[in-house]
């Protein structure tokens, strides 16, 4: 049995008492979920539903009313992942409002709304990109999402107020969606960005040809699923049924045509075309665990043409692997970044 003495008794109270304390200092927003009607989501050919799930986090103060606008900070969600394990619903490697807490009660965040779309989709992940087969996600997030938030918030309705950041499959969503539409985000944080470079592994490739059904997408691997998603999202093809798209392989031939559509839509590809539209962006960073060893390859050689191109940028390998310190990393350099870096509550 354990005994404890009045000074241990006293000590434990003291240190419960300032435990309860941190919680109370530390700041308190509020969770809205809301759903956005895409129309540019309609008739997809997955079937998925245009009526998209959105988390909505709102800043300590907002509650109190009155005149006062916020800038937003717009956030996508990995392959495989969807709201709820971002917010705090499902356990996970993150949750979103208590890290804001965090970065709020740490006095170098200023307060903003968050904002989430939940893209999961019938092959786990859009790919932020537009498609007749998924849908026209790129234009969701850049336009119609937007568009909610600014009639439904008291927003600051302004690029200059307007961030956009992700996470692996949503790293990929902030460099294509950011270096596309400068007109609507003026920052962009990307946090271990997949695809982007054409990855085309013939064993996945193998895999996704025997896909034909339903069932065999339940079964299918991580990498089959992302094969299938991401043909989905680059090769789609209406007058493929059932799966409504084309693969880089095809009875174990390589399909060069297919190949080059997927090359197309690798960020790293595409950047050469949108240097201008990255010259108008207000702050660019990027980052990677370097124990990520293949997308921090891909982040060092964007920060290299970057570089070359003379666009500033920040940008940072540290210790760490896709998903051990991406909680840390939105509390202590994402946020605080767009607290430097967007025009703030007016």
């Amino acid at each position: 049995m354990r005994v404890y003495t009045s000074a241990m008794r006293l000590w434990l109270f003291v240190l419960a008492s300032g435990f309860a304390a941190a919680l109370l200092a530390q700041p308190h927003g509020s969770v809205q979920r809301v759903v956005v009607h895409g129309k540019g989501l309609e008739g997809n050919l997955e079937g998925d539903s245009p009526d998209r799930d959105v988390a909505v986090y709102l800043p300590p103060s907002y509650s109190a009313g009155g005149a006062r606008r916020y800038p937003v900070v717009y956030m996508l969600h990995g392959f495989t992942d969807d709201v709820d394990h971002w917010w705090g619903v499902k356990q996970h490697f993150i949750d979103i409002p208590a890290v804001i807490g965090k970065a709020l009660a740490n006095g170098n965040t200023q307060e903003m709304i968050v904002a989430m779309p939940d893209s999961f989709t019938r092959y786990q992940g859009s790919m932020y990109s537009n498609s007749a087969t998924t849908g026209d996600w790129e234009d969701f997030v850049a336009n119609e999402l937007v568009a909610y938030m600014d009639s439904h918030y008291r927003t600051i309705p302004d690029a200059a107020s307007r961030g956009l950041t992700g996470h692996s499959m949503g790293g990929y969503g902030a460099v294509r969606i950011g270096m596309k539409h400068p007109e609507v985000f003026s920052s962009i944080y990307v946090l271990s960005p997949c695809c982007m470079a054409a990855n085309i592994q013939p064993r996945d490739m193998a895999r996704a040809e025997a896909v034909h059904t339903p069932e065999d997408i339940a079964k299918a691997d991580f990498g089959t699923k992302a094969t299938l998603a991401s043909a989905a999202a680059w090769s789609p093809n209406p007058k493929n049924p059932p799966l409504y798209f084309d693969l880089p392989s095809k009875g174990g031939e390589f399909q060069p045509a297919i190949a080059a559509k997927w090359a197309a839509n690798a960020p790293l590809a595409m950047v050469d075309q949108y240097i201008s539209n990255l010259r108008r962006l207000h702050a660019i960073a990027f980052d990677a665990g370097a124990q990520d060893a293949a997308i921090a390859a891909t982040c060092k050689t964007l920060d290299e043409i970057l570089n070359a191109y003379g666009v500033p940028h920040k940008f940072e390998i540290y210790e760490g692997t896709h998903t051990s310190r991406i909680a840390e990393r939105v509390e202590t350099k994402t946020l605080p970044f767009f607290s430097s870096n967007l025009k703030l509550a007016q």
